[in-house]
């Protein structure tokens, strides 16, 4: 497999993006593979035409579109007529009525990007996008640093695509992650260290090598695919905003996309304007931006992650103190949770809604329950659950939490004997949880 490769730049410009701003001192950039303001060193983000947008864009010219995140093709940034379409997107939006009974609210939904394509997450979203942008620059290899899920989309994608791939992970990942990924074909190098270590490798990688790397040099444009998140919810609602929605928080960055995304089908007419409040979660085990919103600090402080929700333990969060403001601003909360109550949630969606959801999951709808519990969710609130991955990717997190099957000989008084022990240990497991 060829791994060195050095970008050229594609000069199309058949794209409604207008370039890159940097998100603290406003220096604006051409829209290239760069991610840091020259500056201050503030992030650059993708800027867009609004104005040309509000006279081009209809709900009918996107209902038109295909079942995927390319439906929204003129609010992503990509100039391409070859985009790298798998499929990714318009994931279920569920009414969550047994989990919203159980939690003592009504107007409950899960967004549930646990059966995504191709990988059973959201980052499917954000590396169509990146790999998209990546084949329009040049790159012909693409790398990412990544806690699972990434990994499993850019190896995943960068397959489809026909791209070069080589991924950087921590070496004690989960086993169903490290084989969702091998299975492409990729370079694997698993590192002994924790993401925040992984990413600084990488961001040496990038400057030495000249790939794509999704979340570096890439990553203004691979944030962007986020913002399909918000846009899919928008739609699936009947083209409304929903009153609240809580989110997982790893780096912060699908929390502020989500916001901008929904602050640009605002501004271009394609929703009514109202308020919506922003609630994050966090993993006790690596909650740095759950820290500073308790202590009502304005910065985060790193810690060093140790959780098993390893696919948000990120301990130095690139966005975290937009999603701070973020969660202020709309009356939002960020709360954390421990890894058991992490477990109970995975089992409560599991049990009440049919959806396993790995530990970001588990980690969203454990905040849920505790916001519910402290009356900080408005019973009439039309609230949207994001769950971004699935369960079968993490099954370590619930083994020996969650029973074993009844061993029967093939004789129906061994079943009969077998149902009993059944109805009685649920018998129990109803008055524990009832005390």
């Amino acid at each position: 497999m060829t791994l060195a490769t050095h970008p050229t730049q594609n000069r199309s410009t058949a794209a409604a993006f207008s370039g890159l701003k940097c998100k603290e001192c406003g220096a604006e950039y051409e829209a290239k593979a760069i991610h840091v303001c020259e500056l201050c060193f503030g992030p650059l983000e993708v800027t867009y035409d609004y104005a040309h947008l509000s006279k081009v864009v209809t709900r009918q010219t996107i209902e038109a579109g295909p079942k995927s995140i390319w439906r929204y093709r003129s609010f992503l940034p990509v100039a391409t007529d070859n985009l790298i379409d798998v499929g990714t997107g318009f994931t279920p939006l569920l009414k969550a009525n047994r989990l919203a009974r159980r939690l003592g609210i009504k107007n409950l939904y899960i967004k549930n990007d646990a059966v995504n394509m191709p990988t059973l997450s959201f980052k499917d979203r954000v590396v169509s996008v990146a790999l998209t942008r990546a084949r329009e620059l040049g790159f012909t290899t693409v790398s990412c640093a990544s806690t699972g899920n990434l990994a499993n989309s850019t190896a995943a994608i960068a397959a489809h695509a026909g791209l070069d791939c080589c991924v950087f992970i921590p070496s004690d990942l989960e086993a169903g992650k490290v084989l969702g990924t091998l299975i492409y074909g990729p370079t694997v190098m698993a590192v002994h260290g924790n993401y925040d270590q992984v990413n600084r490798l990488c961001s040496e990688v990038a400057n030495t090598h000249g790939w794509g790397f999704v979340n570096i040099n890439l990553r203004p444009y691979y944030s962007e695919g986020s913002k399909t998140l918000g846009y899919e919810v928008i739609e699936q609602l009947g083209w409304q905003l929903p009153d609240h929605i809580v989110a997982p928080l790893a780096s912060g960055s699908l929390f502020t996309k989500i916001y901008k995304g929904f602050q640009e089908f605002t501004k271009v007419g394609l929703v009514e304007e109202k308020a919506v409040r922003f609630s994050g979660a966090q993993a006790d085990g690596c909650s740095p931006i759950a820290q500073a919103y308790r202590e009502d600090r304005d910065f985060i402080t790193p810690v060093k992650p140790n959780t098993i929700a390893k696919s948000i333990a990120i301990g130095n969060p690139a966005d975290g103190v937009y999603a701070l403001d973020i969660a202020r601003k709309t009356n939002g909360n960020i709360e954390s949770v421990s890894d058991q109550e992490v477990v109970e949630g995975i089992k409560l969606l599991a049990e009440t809604e049919g959806i396993f959801t790995e530990t970001a999951g588990g980690t969203t709808i454990a905040v849920l329950k505790k916001l519910a519990e402290a009356g900080k969710i408005n019973p009439d609130e039309t609230t949207v659950a994001y769950i971004t991955g699935n369960g079968l990717k993490t099954q370590e997190a619930v083994q020996g939490y969650i029973g074993e099957p009844l061993t029967i000989e093939p004789k129906l008084e061994s079943f009969e004997r077998a149902l009993e022990r059944a109805h009685t240990l649920g018998r129990l497991e109803w008055q524990q949880v009832t005390v």
